[in-house]
Parts: C-alpha cells; sequence; structure tokens
C-alpha cells in the first residue's frame, strides 16, 4: 500500500512543480529614475554589450546606465531622431534623422560620429541593422519606402519602393526583413541581400499596426495594432495565427526567447500588456503591468528578463480649432525612465 501512495505523490509533486515553471512570472516597476533633459522622445534601444539604453531625445541621443539611472553619454545633432540600431559586429551605431533626413553614424566605444549620411528618403523613422547581410535599413514614413545602406562603407546600396507608410521592422537573422505597412494595415518581407519586396500580406483584424517583434526560433511575428490587439503572424505564410487583448496607445512590441514572453507598451492607459507564448500557434495574456501613462515605447534586456520604458507627465492644452487634437507639451524635467522586472 506503501509504494502506489509514493508514487502517487512523486506524480502530484512533478507535476505541480512542471506548472510552476512554466507560469510567467509577475512584471511590476522595480527602479524609476528620473532623467530630466531636453526633448521629446520616441524609440529606445539597449545595448546589451555595452549594458546601456541609447534614447532618442528630438535632437540628440540620451545614452543610460539602466542599472543606475544615470547618463553616461549623448550624440548631438541627430535633429528629429527616431531610432538607433547597433551593428556589434562592425563597432558602429545608427540614428535616424527624420527631419534632415538622414542617418548619424557613431563609434560605440567612443560614441563620437563619424559620418553623416544623406539619403533621399522622407522622414526615416524606424531603422534596423540586418546581420546576415551588414546593412541598416531605414523606413521613410513621408515617402513610404526603405533606404538600404552598406554598413561596413556607410554607404547607400538602394532605395526600395513600399505600398504604404511603413512603421516598425524586424530582421529574422537569416536575411529577410519585416516591416509593418501602418496605412494599409500590412506586413512586408523584404530580401536584405537584393534589396527587393518578396511578400506583402494582410494583417485583418489588425489595424494601424506600428510596434513590431518576432520570434526567430519559432518564426513567430508581433505585431502591435491600434484596434487593442497583438496580432501574431507566422513569417513563413504570414497568416495571422491568434490574436489577443492589449491597451490602447501601442507604439513598440518585444518577445524574450528566455521566458517565451511577448510584450507590448500601452502608452493610452500606462500598461504593458505581457503574453505568454504557449506553443507557436497558441497565446494567452499573463497580466497587464501597470506602467505609466504615454509610455508607449521600450525596449528587452533577454539576460535579466528587465523591461525598460521610457516617459513623462504631459500637459494638455485646448486645441486651437474645432476638430484639431489637444496640444500637448512635456513638464520640464519630468523625463522618466521606467525598470520593469518579474517579481
Amino acid at each position: 500500500m506503501k509504494k502506489p501512495g509514493f508514487a502517487l505523490m512523486i506524480v502530484v509533486v512533478l507535476v505541480a512543480a512542471s506548472a510552476l515553471a512554466f507560469a510567467p512570472a509577475k512584471y511590476e516597476i522595480k527602479q524609476k529614475y528620473v532623467l530630466g533633459g531636453e526633448g521629446g522622445w520616441d524609440y529606445l534601444t539597449y545595448d546589451p554589450a555595452g549594458k546601456r539604453l541609447f534614447i532618442s531625445r528630438g535632437t540628440h541621443v540620451m545614452v543610460v546606465d539602466p542599472a543606475k539611472g544615470a547618463v553616461i553619454g549623448d550624440i548631438p545633432d541627430t535633429a528629429g531622431v527616431h531610432g538607433i540600431a547597433l551593428a556589434q559586429d562592425l563597432g558602429k551605431g545608427f540614428t535616424s534623422n527624420g527631419r534632415e533626413n538622414s542617418v548619424t553614424v557613431f563609434d560605440l566605444k567612443t560614441l563620437k560620429t563619424s559620418t553623416r549620411i544623406k539619403i533621399e528618403g522622407e522622414n526615416p523613422d524606424a531603422i534596423l541593422y540586418d546581420p546576415a547581410s551588414q546593412r541598416v535599413f531605414t523606413f521613410n514614413g513621408r515617402s513610404k519606402n526603405a533606404t538600404v545602406i552598406d554598413a561596413a562603407k556607410d554607404a547607400v546600396v538602394a532605395t526600395i519602393p513600399l505600398d504604404g507608410k511603413p512603421e516598425f521592422a524586424v530582421s529574422d537573422g537569416k536575411g529577410m526583413v519585416f516591416v509593418n505597412i501602418e496605412d494599409k494595415s500590412e506586413l512586408t518581407e523584404i530580401d536584405a541581400k537584393n534589396a527587393k519586396v518578396v511578400k506583402s500580406w494582410p494583417l485583418a483584424p489588425c489595424e494601424d499596426p506600428s510596434g513590431l517583434a518576432i520570434d526567430q526560433k519559432n518564426r513567430r511575428l508581433f505585431a502591435g495594432c491600434g484596434n487593442k490587439m497583438m496580432a501574431v503572424i507566422n513569417a513563413d505564410t504570414g497568416k495571422v495565427v491568434a490574436t489577443v487583448p492589449i491597451g490602447p496607445g501601442v507604439d513598440a512590441n518585444a518577445f524574450d526567447p528566455g521566458t517565451q514572453l511577448a510584450f507590448s507598451s500601452n502608452g493610452g492607459d500606462g500598461t504593458l500588456t505581457v503574453v505568454h507564448e504557449d506553443s507557436p500557434d497558441k497565446f494567452t495574456v499573463a497580466e497587464n503591468a501597470q506602467t505609466q501613462k504615454f509610455a508607449r515605447t521600450m525596449t528587452l534586456d533577454t539576460a535579466n528578463h528587465d523591461v525598460y520604458l521610457v516617459t513623462a507627465e504631459i500637459e494638455e492644452a485646448p486645441p486651437a480649432k474645432e476638430g484639431e487634437r489637444p496640444r500637448r507639451s512635456m513638464k520640464p524635467g519630468t523625463f522618466t525612465l521606467l525598470v520593469l522586472g518579474k517579481k
């Protein structure tokens, strides 16, 4: 009688331990650092080699030690900067300067600008480095195209026409680049080496996609949609395999392969939607962690699993004319870095 009972107890313990191992940990604000400084913000990028954050601030890039909440450097003269791409293998960084249609190239060690590349595209927004082709791509919102730059030579090699206004983009690490087409609610696949569009897929029921992330192993893309959902897409077929609800005002997404968690930063209600990848085609919302209103962009440290967001206190003034949006301005000295981690 003792042996069956003992065996049953072992099974129960193993099942409980297995469930605990796969239960996503809850996220909360670990640190809140008021960085201050001038300028609005857009994308931020984490540098895993240097353990630094690169944060776009309108006319310059702020470099921050997220462990201490300390500003450790600055990259000036990046007019209308939107994003920062890092080429670790080349020791270079690149910024997309929307107001002057250029890309600033800087040294990752010294942060000194080495050159500025003029492009034909208008309002370069999202920017990424594809290591397989050693090329940088800027996605130009106003001209609805992508500029391709040889990252080793700092030279423009091609301009790729797109079907509409591009938003965020990701690389699969094998030479394919994917970009959201916001005004068409589409996803476009680009052959990086040959600098040409391969396919475009509709993202319905997703509308107005902005943020984009990728699970490279399982070939799944995560698009943050303006109609308060995250669409999960098969990167090989373009099929939307799942949708999950998120908060309003998403502008960035991330995926952590170590925890199988996807994230959506929702600036409209100040939440971080955390989604667990149960299987490549099944996804469950684990939680909506509290952040702060207007924290719409983020980046991720896949080593310690922390999520970094930035925001500020915003004042709204009535619109000047009927039908216009309220005018918003950032309260001086309130620009803040939020560090969210597991409980």
